[in-house]
């Protein structure tokens, strides 16, 4: 039995106002997603634009406009100078961290395919950055990372290949200086992480990489809804 004075809601009723809830809360994730795009016509807009374009011809997963508000926050918070980004794409997430650090941080970022690179160095320069703000490495992740310096980082970035990332973390503890944050994308795996139904192995190493960070006594994690999922965490 329910209270005196508490209507009961049928069924088709409830239904009724789950989709409406449904609906309000995928419009505001939209929204959400879309605030703090810079204006089409700017420098930035303009680059990011452009950079986005070529992320899709070249099939490129590059990160959505929420994830790359949450990097350039984040970038800005820490005050950061040096920032490594394993998986370079086009440029895209490079743009929002770059507009985050500080007048002076240089971007070292690194991806296997030097071809894109390219896209993401015309990409900052049609943005107004300075060619020595960015440090291109191509090559393998686990070739380049042991290669940086200890210590050297407020901020590391991944996006690159899953099925390395817990041991790009492992790099990443070793980079990071003590109060730096350490970020990754695509961690929902387009809501596959979530399902209970059998997955690859890019999706458990993605699991297994959630519940490493969440248990070590060396980082404060946060899971953040934003785009794909991006897990942050600050070095201890």
């Amino acid at each position: 039995m329910f209270p005196p004075g508490v209507a009961t809601v049928e069924p088709r009723d409830r239904r009724g106002q789950e989709r409406v809830i449904t609906g309000n809360r995928l419009r505001s994730w939209a929204f959400a997603e879309a605030y703090g795009e810079p204006d089409a016509d700017s420098a930035g807009g303009t680059a990011l634009r452009w950079a986005r374009e070529r992320a899709r011809e070249a099939g490129v997963r590059a990160v959505s406009p929420g994830t790359g508000d949450t990097l350039r926050l984040l970038a800005s918070t820490a005050g950061a100078r040096a920032v490594a980004e394993i998986g370079t794409g086009t440029g895209v997430s490079g743009l929002y961290l770059l507009h985050g650090m500080r007048p002076d941080g240089v971007l070292t970022t690194v991806d296997i395919e030097p071809e894109r690179q390219q896209f993401a160095r015309q990409a900052f320069r049609s943005a107004g950055f300075a060619a020595n703000r960015a440090r291109f490495i191509p090559g393998h992740a686990l070739d380049v990372l042991p290669r940086l310096a200890d210590g050297g980082y407020d901020l590391v970035f991944f996006d690159g290949d899953r099925l390395e990332c817990l041991e790009c973390l492992a790099e990443s503890l070793r980079l990071l200086r003590p109060g730096g944050l350490l970020c990754f994308a695509g961690m929902f795996a387009g809501g596959r992480t979530v399902d209970s139904a059998a997955q690859p192995t890019e999706v458990r190493r993605i699991r297994e990489l959630l519940r490493t960070v969440r248990e070590s006594r060396e980082l404060v994690p946060a899971l953040l809804p934003v785009g794909d999922g991006l897990l942050c965490a600050t070095r201890v």
